[in-house]
């Protein structure tokens, strides 16, 4: 179960190319992202364009807006109790992955960076994953989200998780061609007691 709070850009107010104020589920940190549909065209990514599957996709994805750096952040407590929960942390009995589709505009080097950090009880980041930006490149000169994923166990002592995701515009356009969609945190526990 993805433990983010609308990590597909379907909630709340967009659908264009406009940037909003507030992202549900979300703390918009700097910038003002857009919660840009896939029918609008004009170059932004359609369902024609490499990206999440149609089981994934929805209707809309993240993008910067049209700020030159635009950061969501999303603090997630983890379990207390249960097979994912606190005991079977500290037994590093819990594995957690992290993923995201992210990409960019054509040749342009505007991007997407995904992380997750892990901190202790008393806010103390104690590991920390980052995915992206993915680069023109690899994205074959071509408008597209690309996955990246990573994983690992949680680190023993670990209490929550805070997500972050930053848009960069790196040319000297107006729009921030940074786009993410399908952003998800999971836990997965070994068998064993919690």
């Amino acid at each position: 179960m993805n433990l983010l709070v609308n990590g597909d850009a379907e909630r709340g107010p967009g659908g264009g190319v406009e940037p909003v104020t507030d992202v549900q589920g979300w703390v918009v940190r700097e910038g003002a992202p857009a919660l840009i549909g896939y029918d609008v065209g004009n170059g932004y990514p359609t369902p024609a364009d490499p990206g999440p599957g149609p089981a994934q996709r929805g209707s809309r994805f993240f993008s910067g807006g049209n700020s030159p750096r635009t950061a969501l952040v999303q603090d997630v407590p983890l379990p207390v109790a249960g097979r994912a929960g606190r005991g079977a942390v500290d037994a590093g009995r819990v594995r957690y992955a992290v993923s995201g589709w992210l990409g960019g505009y054509a040749t342009q080097e505007d991007g997407a960076r995904l992380s997750v950090e892990f901190r202790d009880g008393r806010g103390t980041p104690v590991a920390l994953s980052v995915l992206g930006p993915v680069t023109a490149a690899e994205r074959g000169g071509r408008t597209a989200l690309v996955e990246r994923t990573a994983e690992a166990a949680v680190p023993p002592g670990a209490r929550s998780a805070r997500v972050l995701l930053v848009f960069t515009r790196t040319g000297s356009g107006v729009s921030n061609d940074g786009y993410a969609d399908a952003i998800s945190l999971t836990l997965t526990a070994s068998k064993g007691r919690a």
